[in-house]
């Protein structure tokens, strides 16, 4: 068995003339917590489709616990909040929960759904509306709430802050660290350079489609000779 939740190695990829990603290479450890950090058009959210074969890479090696990607049980063991995540929106916000139950294979008692309708500032009335009738925000917060309640030990999120007001981001950090107390790894797109200083262990800073650094918010200041992560981050891609 990998010691690598995540191992990625010379991935290329590319949208006719575009090419999105330059030789990309990342391992991420089983109980990482890992950012992926980047400008809109980085290559975030296309490195993430590559891992779970949502996209097919033109060159290079992915695979998940040391399972190649492309066979369906490397992706059993992980839960998957993909960028502007938007539910079905002919079901209600239970129906979709209780979808994504059936689908990981899990039931969902009614206790542990209440513990964590709090962290998305989200209850019980709120869940039982259409998805058409529920804001950006509320539909992100329905995306979460099936991945943390999924049990699944690693999390692929993609800009998982993305639409969520200070209070849910902030609730949401606290339970993520949670999370990564019982051993959970996590494997997040951002540009919220805060919220990656807050939570991850190590970061790749992603742009024009390499990977220009990789290690802690504070192994970037260090080699960027500053003492701030937000200027590192800017002397690193500038």
């Amino acid at each position: 068995m990998s010691d690598s939740a995540i191992q990625i190695e010379g991935v290329h990829k590319r949208y006719g003339a575009n090419q999105v990603l330059r030789g990309v290479d990342l391992s991420i450890g089983r109980g990482e917590f890992f950012g992926l950090v980047g400008v809109n058009g980085a290559g975030k959210t296309t490195l993430m489709k590559c891992l779970l074969d949502f996209a097919r890479a033109d060159a290079g090696a992915l695979s998940l616990f040391g399972i190649t990607h492309t066979e369906p049980r490397a992706r059993a063991a992980l839960a998957y909040l993909p960028e502007k995540f938007t539910p079905p929106y002919y079901l209600g916000g239970d129906d979709f929960l209780r979808y994504m139950a059936e689908l990981y294979g899990i039931s969902i008692s009614p206790a542990a759904l209440d513990s964590l309708l709090p962290i998305v500032d989200l209850d019980r009335v709120a869940l039982q509306k259409p998805v058409r009738q529920l804001s950006k925000g509320t539909a992100q917060k329905l995306g979460i709430l099936a991945c943390l309640s999924s049990g699944r030990k690693l999390l692929v999120m993609d800009e998982p802050m993305s639409g969520l007001d200070p209070k849910v981001r902030a609730r949401l950090k606290q339970h993520l660290l949670r999370l990564k107390a019982e051993g959970r790894t996590l494997f997040f797109s951002t540009h919220l350079l805060h919220d990656a200083e807050t939570l991850c262990d190590r970061v790749a800073i992603l742009h024009g489609g390499r990977v220009r650094f990789t290690g802690s918010p504070a192994q970037c200041c260090r080699e960027f000779g500053t003492g701030d992560f937000e200027q590192a981050y800017l002397r690193c891609v500038g």
